[in-house]
């Protein structure tokens, strides 16, 4: 097991990893959309989503990884009837074959922030 830890994402506000390597496989852990140069969360949900995809994608790949070798996604938000808009940004990360994903609604995220996103992926 490996740790992995970046600069271009938060820094793990408590007791775990932004992410491990283990047998082939990434574990990331959720990604909330604060801007890890400033410290700032953006309002819109749009911009919460890409900020949350940039910060797994700049984890992904400083494990060695790609966003093209993700498996499984999990989003978490806590407005679902916002899911359009989050679907949309969403395909701007990934593409065809699109990972396994789940999208759970939840009434509380850290930071106040309105979603938060883990994924597994494949070594290369």
């Amino acid at each position: 097991m490996e740790k992995v830890s970046t600069d271009k994402a938060p820094a793990a506000a408590g007791p775990y990893s932004q992410a491990i390597k283990d047998g082939g496989l990434i574990y990331a852990s959720g990604q909330i959309p604060v801007d890890p140069a400033t410290g700032k969360v953006p309002e819109d949900i749009r911009d919460q989503a890409r900020q949350a995809l940039q910060n797994l994608k700049n984890v992904i790949e400083a494990s060695g990884s790609s966003m093209s070798d993700v498996l499984k996604v999990t989003v978490y938000i806590t407005d679902m009837a916002a899911f359009p808009e989050v679907n949309a940004v969403y395909g701007e990360f990934f593409s065809e074959p699109y990972p396994a994903r789940s999208c759970i609604g939840a009434s509380a995220l850290p930071k106040g922030v309105k979603i938060e996103i883990d994924a597994v992926s494949r070594l290369r």
